[in-house]
């Protein structure tokens, strides 16, 4: 497995890797309607391309196919951070991880920051991510929880 770094060409990928995670194995921690809204049939894939771009977005990649993918922020947030249903527990996620550390600190920022999903909080208490609180948010018409997690780097 390698970590790269996105080109416009994996949009498509990416963007199934993130409905399919959601649908199969987010919804252990959400309801339908929540899956539903939190991963839409009808994703913007103009926009999904617009916003990988516009960030340092990482891709792990097995033979040609795209394992997971993380988006790192110039503010040292962590935007989308998903592994593919196939790939959970196999290193996936620390190796975007470690990336995005990498890239993090050449970039001088020594805090790293996200809103982690029920099901991430896990991963990211495990590479040394704090719950700073627990939060409501909303998204197209339902309440989801999730946690602002924080590092020091």
């Amino acid at each position: 497995m390698r970590v790269r770094t996105y080109e416009i060409g994996d949009t498509q990928q990416i963007v199934k890797l993130f409905y399919d995670t959601v649908h199969e194995v987010n919804i252990r921690d959400y309801t339908q309607a929540q899956v539903d809204a939190w991963a839409p049939i009808d994703i913007d894939i103009p926009s999904w391309t617009k916003s990988l771009s516009s960030k340092f977005t990482f891709v792990a990649e097995e033979s040609e196919k795209i394992a997971g993918f993380g988006e790192l922020e110039a503010n040292g947030h962590i935007d989308r951070f998903y592994c593919h249903k196939d790939f959970q527990g196999k290193g996936v996620g620390t190796q975007i991880l470690e990336q995005i550390e990498l890239k993090a600190k050449n970039l001088g920022i020594k805090k790293l920051y996200t809103e982690a999903s029920i099901t991430a909080k896990p991963f990211f208490e495990s590479k040394d991510f704090i719950v700073v609180k627990q939060q409501e948010v909303e998204r197209r018409g339902q309440k989801f929880i999730n946690f602002a997690m924080e590092k020091i780097i």
